[in-house]
């Protein structure tokens, strides 16, 4: 089975194309949110690299967010598009599983997604007879609300994500030797992972409806939040 999976929820965009356990190609780039310029032409690449078509790949990946609205909807219009066309499942995959599913880490594993103004968008996984586990559901929330909650009540910790970096200096002031931080390569979104996660979650829960597929925003966006302030008067 062929497997394509993208993920466009932060800056960086990713795609990547498995086989039968087996990862073929993935193509990373950090691209200042550029992602409906660059990523159907990504995905072109890796797949006439692999000298394959769209219409070779079995099941769709997508990571559903959270993360930025507008790069979320590129790319799960784009994947659905895909899966409309050629009649093929597909599934949805949070984002935060997919920075979690990263690391194989005996112990709790915090992904972090900036979420601006002080914000994350954070959950709590731990690998548990090979099983990732989500013990705080996605969530938004204040980075000093998340870290003393983790100082609280956990010790072994990693953390991920594009958020590691602007918090870092809080995070070691807080947490101290409780904390490890993930490698370069383990902090930012990974196709694979999505992947994987994809074909797990298929076999486990027969998704593959792209009619119902929608963004985890985990927030209304902005153009929301302004459209209900016209309508109150306030």
């Amino acid at each position: 089975m062929k497997v394509l999976a993208v993920d466009t929820s932060t800056m960086m965009a990713t795609c990547a194309v498995l086989e039968d356990g087996n990862l073929l190609g993935e193509y990373s780039l950090n691209q200042k949110m550029s992602h409906s310029e660059n990523l159907v032409p990504m995905i072109k690449e890796v797949l006439d690299s692999l000298k394959l078509h769209v219409s070779d790949i079995d099941l769709y990946g997508i990571a559903i967010g959270p993360g930025s609205f507008t790069g979320l909807r590129i790319g799960i219009a784009t994947i659905k598009a895909f899966a409309h066309v050629f009649d093929k499942p597909i599934v949805g995959v949070s984002t935060l599983e997919g920075l979690a599913f990263n690391l194989s880490f005996n112990g709790i594993i915090i992904p972090m997604i900036d979420a601006r103004r002080n914000r994350i968008y954070t959950g709590i996984y731990k690998w548990e007879k090979g099983n990732l586990n989500n013990i705080l559901a996605p969530t938004i929330m204040e980075i000093d609300e998340l870290l003393e909650l983790l100082n609280k009540n956990y010790n072994n910790i990693i953390i991920n994500g594009n958020a590691v970096n602007i918090y870092k200096k809080r995070i070691m002031n807080i947490l101290g030797n409780k904390v490890n931080f993930a490698p370069i390569i383990s902090n930012s979104c990974n196709a694979a992972s999505i992947a994987e996660l994809a074909i797990l979650k298929q076999h486990k829960y027969n998704y593959g409806n792209y009619f119902n597929l929608v963004p985890d925003y985990l927030r209304e966006s902005q153009a929301q939040r302004e459209l209900k302030k016209k309508e109150s008067g306030s």
